[in-house]
């Protein structure tokens, strides 16, 4: 019965900095502590769910008629993994489009024909997402054997 509250316990962590701080969100320093929070939270909830095996429990509690497939630990973690390749190459993708871009658009006020090359860095960062999702592609393919 705890494995249908386990989301709901999931999603809770990861909002109660922001909604504990968010009277306090007007500063650099506390959106960073909320940030810091969110985080730690995150990877205690990431924590929980390598120590459990949730999906041997769920295997077990279905019995042999009850569930047609059963996802392991090992599918779990490979749809994590794939999940975090896209995300965490997602968040890189921003923060260098983030800092090529507004240069960029300085560049091109100032000299047109540097268009091209502006173009060039700004599309680089974005490339960082497209791998990300490639890795994602392959792990998710390589999991589901």
């Amino acid at each position: 019965m705890i494995i249908y509250f386990l989301p709901l316990i999931a999603v809770a962590l990861l909002c109660v900095p922001f909604i504990l701080m968010a009277k306090k969100l007007k500063t650099g320093k506390a959106c960073k502590k909320a940030f810091i929070g969110n985080l730690c939270s995150f990877a205690g909830v990431m924590l929980i769910a390598l120590i459990l095996p949730i999906g041997d429990i769920i295997g077990a509690a279905a019995g042999e008629g009850g569930a047609a497939a059963v996802i392991s630990t090992g599918t779990g973690l490979g749809y994590l993994a794939a999940a975090l390749a896209v995300g965490l190459s997602c968040i890189g993708s921003g923060i260098a489009v983030a800092a090529g871009a507004p240069a960029a658009i300085g560049a091109v006020s100032e000299d047109p024909k540097a268009f091209v090359k502006a173009l060039i860095f700004v599309v680089l960062g974005e490339g960082i997402a497209l791998y990300g999702v490639l890795i994602s592609i392959l792990i998710i393919s390589n999991v589901s054997k």
